[in-house]
């Protein structure tokens, strides 16, 4: 017997970033790492900004970067509706790391709580881009 699998779509605002088959699919949920096999049960939930690894039939991994965003499980279907996606070979560390730095002269420089909160949440964001390269960069 094949292998099950389910379909994968994931799509920003700006384009589809993946589409098509995958035996196992891991994304970072709100509440920690999901797993998600085919036939899994209905769940819509809220992911955070991490890695989403896409188990492909063959063995071969598809990593995206994803900012955070929405996860819908159907019984064939996996949608994440993300808010930024980034192919894996996409990432670039160089240009993440000097995000950081700029960011971090921003919260210093930041005058409000709004204006620290935002900084603060675009430097979550810019840590999860950056544990997901080096991921990328290990295999």
């Amino acid at each position: 017997m094949a292998n099950a699998t389910i379909q994968v779509d994931v799509v920003s605002a700006e384009a589809s970033i993946f589409s098509g088959a995958a035996e196992f699919v891991v994304l970072p949920g709100e509440s920690g790492e999901l797993g998600i096999y085919p036939r899994h049960a209905p769940l819509i939930t809220r992911i955070k900004a991490g890695a989403v690894r896409i188990q492909k039939p063959g063995g071969e991994e598809e990593l995206i970067f994803v900012a955070g965003g929405i996860l819908e499980i159907q019984p064939k279907v996996i949608t994440v509706l993300a808010d930024t996606a980034i192919r894996g070979h996409d990432l670039d560390e160089a240009k993440a790391n000097e995000a950081i730095k700029k960011a971090e002269e921003a919260r210093r420089s930041a005058k409000d709580k709004q204006e620290i909160a935002v900084v603060e949440g675009e430097l979550s964001m810019l840590a999860a881009q950056l544990a997901a390269i080096r991921k990328l960069r290990k295999k």
